[in-house]
């Protein structure tokens, strides 16, 4: 039985073929700069790449594409799109609606046109991509599968601001998180393979591009570090993290530009970025490489951000069984992770620096010692296999 899955950002969509006889994946690949002159598109399957360009309208055209692509009768890997049983789709925000995913509807599509306002550049592709499968795909299974359901199951202190209470009741502002399908994905999968008696405390640590954590006890969220949008929390690539909200304000003064501005300077310019102009971690280590100061400085606050979260969580959960890193940063870059791991001896972390430095990439990998209280794991993450095992699950696939 096979699923397709669809990953639909504001300018881009990401797409999977997945059968679910084996949850591997049969083809996948990417459209990206959706509406502009530049539109790629990108198919994969049997370790071979094609990849052209051309312009790609709207996401409707791409998804178009990608079926074309899919049932293209010399690379394509379907004979017939009646081969898709389900369609499973990333949805960005699921507000207080939906603590799980969900078999779309009227009803679903009508809450999430109301939750647009939580994420106006990415919910109008998600929500349009939902509508043009139902359109060229009729009778098959739409599942919505929320990147911030994963988290609904934080406290009231948790998740609320100290803002006016009002806010709350009336507009909903509250921290929801992001990244849920990867940290459910990894906090399952690590429980899976210690054991859950193993893994009651864990912090799971979700780094690239953009990058979160979540502390989880007995298989729950109980705190996340993003907040009511993804710019909450950790420095990261292109966006700043925490910060004094007074910093707006002088910024938009001193800069004599409004608020949203200032919001995309914080979103797009800021965090590795913003101090030392490149964003992808493999290039800013580079630069370390060749003695650039604010390179490491970059990765050096990086890092600092991480610890402060991990010390908290450390209190929220009354100590920690398992730290889990996933993620282009989280899996791959040994040097960040010793820089975070390096000063975690006061919680009981003990790691072993060389196998941390020359572990095969790819492969689940225990990194503490056996000496250490605390586990330290490196795991793969697989978010286009939560989403289709929801797809499944909720769709009533057999």
């Amino acid at each position: 039985m096979k699923v397709l899955v669809v990953n639909a950002g504001s300018s881009s969509l990401k797409y999977q073929v997945i059968e679910m006889d084996n949850e591997i994946a049969v083809a996948s690949g990417i459209v990206e700069q959706i509406g502009s002159e530049n539109s790629n598109i990108v198919y994969k399957h049997d370790d071979k790449k094609y990849e052209h360009n051309e312009i790609v309208a709207d996401h409707i055209t791409a998804l178009q594409k990608v079926i074309a692509l899919l049932c293209d009768k010399e690379n394509g890997v379907l004979k017939d799109i009646s081969e898709i049983k389900g369609i499973g789709h990333r949805v960005l925000h699921s507000g207080e609606d939906f603590t799980d995913s969900v078999l779309v509807d009227e009803n679903v599509l009508k809450i999430c046109k109301k939750n647009k306002v939580f994420g106006p550049l990415h919910m109008p592709a998600n929500i349009g991509c939902i509508e043009a499968c139902q359109n060229i795909l009729p009778g098959v299974p739409n599942v919505a599968v929320f990147d911030t359901s994963f988290h609904l199951t934080m406290e009231k202190d948790a998740y609320m601001y100290a803002i006016p209470y009002e806010y709350y009741e009336k507009y909903k502002i509250r921290k929801y998180g992001f990244h849920g399908t990867s940290h459910k994905y990894v906090s399952e999968a690590v429980r899976d393979w210690l054991g859950a008696e193993n893994c009651k405390k864990i912090i799971t640590c979700h780094l690239g591009n953009g990058s979160s954590l979540a502390a989880i006890k007995d298989g729950k969220c109980i705190d996340t570090s993003m907040g009511l949008t993804p710019l909450e929390g950790l420095v990261m690539g292109t966006r700043s993290g925490d910060i004094d909200p007074a910093v707006v304000e002088f910024i938009a003064t001193v800069k004599k530009v409004d608020v949203q501005e200032v919001l995309r300077i914080l979103n797009k310019e800021s965090g590795f970025f913003g101090i030392c102009r490149e964003s992808d971690c493999r290039r800013v280590c580079k630069l370390i490489d060749a003695g650039d100061e604010k390179a490491k400085l970059a990765l050096d606050m990086f890092a600092h951000s991480i610890k402060k979260y991990i010390g908290s969580y450390f209190i929220e959960l009354g100590g920690l069984d398992t730290l889990v890193f996933t993620g282009g940063i989280g899996e791959n870059s040994d040097y960040c992770r010793k820089l975070i791991l390096t000063g975690l001896e006061c919680l009981g972390v003990d790691v072993d620096f060389d196998l941390n430095a020359n572990m095969k990439r790819g492969i689940p990998t225990v990194i503490s010692t056996e000496k250490s209280k605390v586990k330290v794991v490196v795991l793969p993450t697989n978010e286009e296999l939560v989403i289709a095992r929801d797809t499944v699950k909720f769709g009533n696939l057999k």
